[in-house]
């Protein structure tokens, strides 16, 4: 085995690690679940947004330079900020409270149902302090214990799920389930994570001596290939369960108690145990690292006029209050912020992509004309809408599918590209 390849496969399994975190296995079975028979196509529209789109990323930022100034720096440099933060805060009060909610919903709920949320959370964001402030490796430690044996109980459940299911995905002859599965990836988060990812990857590719650009895309399309064969396999697998589920319980449970019910009925009340377990680390170490990321961030972007240790403890507090609104409502929450904010990660992650070299109107031309849309698709979501203003985007290409803020993207992009034609030939005049 050469050492390229052996150094991509073990990024790779850490790849897997970060992106997969213990509170994204909630999603995939949901969405199976809602969509009965048609799970094949839910399947392929969840690996879109929550598999390949994220892993697209991470080589976006790697091909690009490696950080997320360099991503999106083609905005200027006050929208550049304004993404990143963005990003960050998104991640912080959406995804780092969402590990509390779900910890408490799958991990201490169902062993002590008379639990209160809110000492969970308080506990729970303790650590999370302890741990972020003093890093001294034990949080590696655990991430490195608690992956592989998480990894090891979803396969035992999967494996056994599939080859003994607990029912047959019921007929319900749902159409455009293929966008549901799209939509239900943006609740991973993980393709606004890549843009974070993105560099930790490019940090571990230099610390191993890939200072070349080829080098680093090779080891890197390793990387990426194990990560995602791994992540397809395990939403997958969790998604049909899901689906196998639908003719045996109701939609009415949440998101967590979907998941727990299922694995009870697949392994009885121990592997329900022993998954919470997991689960519960899993999610800590997610929190800890997330916290510390975006803590991290925000000292570098005030210049270290706020404090790391506040910005911890801050977050943390923040986040504890937000966790105690439950893992649907969190989701409820977020899903209009994820409708608003998607596309724009999308664009970039496509014009980093395609064209990096692209002029800077360009990208703006089309991030500004993905966001005129998304934002209305996000006021929808929260039930605020327009008739005539909502006529419009439905009546534009991939309207009814809700990805209408594709055209004007496009649009925006070839008048961005006009514009910096005729600025360049203005220059050429002059000289």
């Amino acid at each position: 085995m050469t050492s390229q390849l052996k150094n991509g496969i073990i990024i790779g399994l850490a790849l897997f690690a970060m992106f997969f975190g213990a509170g994204n296995l909630i999603f995939p079975t949901s969405v199976g679940l809602n969509a009965g028979d048609s799970w094949l196509s839910a399947m392929l529209g969840f690996l879109t947004t929550g598999v390949g789109l994220p892993l697209l990323g991470v080589f976006a930022v790697i091909k690009i330079g490696g950080n997320i100034t360099e991503f999106s720096k083609k905005l200027g440099p006050f929208f550049s900020t304004v993404f990143g933060m963005t990003i960050m805060t998104s991640l912080a009060l959406v995804a780092i409270s969402r590990t509390a909610a779900t910890t408490f919903e799958m991990s201490i709920l169902p062993l002590l149902p008379n639990a209160s949320p809110v000492i969970s959370s308080v506990i729970f964001f303790a650590l999370t302090i302890l741990l972020a402030i003093n890093p001294n490796g034990i949080i590696d430690r655990i991430g490195k214990i608690l992956t592989p044996v998480l990894l090891l109980m979803l396969s035992i459940i999967i494996f056994k799920g599939v080859t003994s299911p607990i029912g047959q995905p019921a007929i319900l002859n749902l159409s455009n389930q293929y966008q549901t599965g799209f939509f239900g990836g943006y609740q991973t988060m993980d393709a606004l994570g890549s843009v974070m990812l993105g560099g930790i990857i490019t940090a571990s590719l230099i610390s191993k001596g890939y200072i070349n650009k080829k080098d680093q895309k090779r080891v890197a399309s390793i990387a990426i290939l194990v990560a995602g064969i791994g992540l397809a396999l395990v939403y997958g697998g969790l998604l049909y369960l899901g689906a196998t589920s639908s003719s045996v319980l109701t939609s009415e449970l949440s998101r967590t108690g979907l998941t727990v019910e299922i694995v009870s009925l697949i392994l009885g009340n121990l592997g329900k145990v022993v998954l919470g377990i997991c689960v519960a680390f899993a999610c800590l170490t997610t929190s800890v690292g997330l916290t510390a990321t975006v803590s991290d961030y925000y000292k570098n972007l005030s210049k270290n006029k706020l404090n790391y240790k506040f910005l911890v403890i801050f977050t943390s507090v923040l986040c504890a209050l937000i966790s105690n609104i439950g893992v649907d409502a969190i989701v409820r929450v977020a899903t209009p912020l994820l409708i608003t904010i998607y596309p724009v990660a999308i664009v970039l992650i496509v014009v980093n992509l395609l064209s990096p070299n692209a002029a800077e109107w360009s990208v703006r031309g089309a991030v500004i004309g993905a966001v005129i849309i998304s934002t209305f698709d996000g006021l929808k979501a929260l039930g605020i809408q327009w008739q005539f203003i909502n006529h419009a985007i439905m009546s534009l290409p991939f309207g009814p599918q809700n990805l209408a803020w594709i055209t004007p993207a496009l649009l925006g992009f070839l008048l961005g590209l006009s514009f910096s034609l005729r600025q360049n030939k203005r220059k050429a005049i002059r000289i």
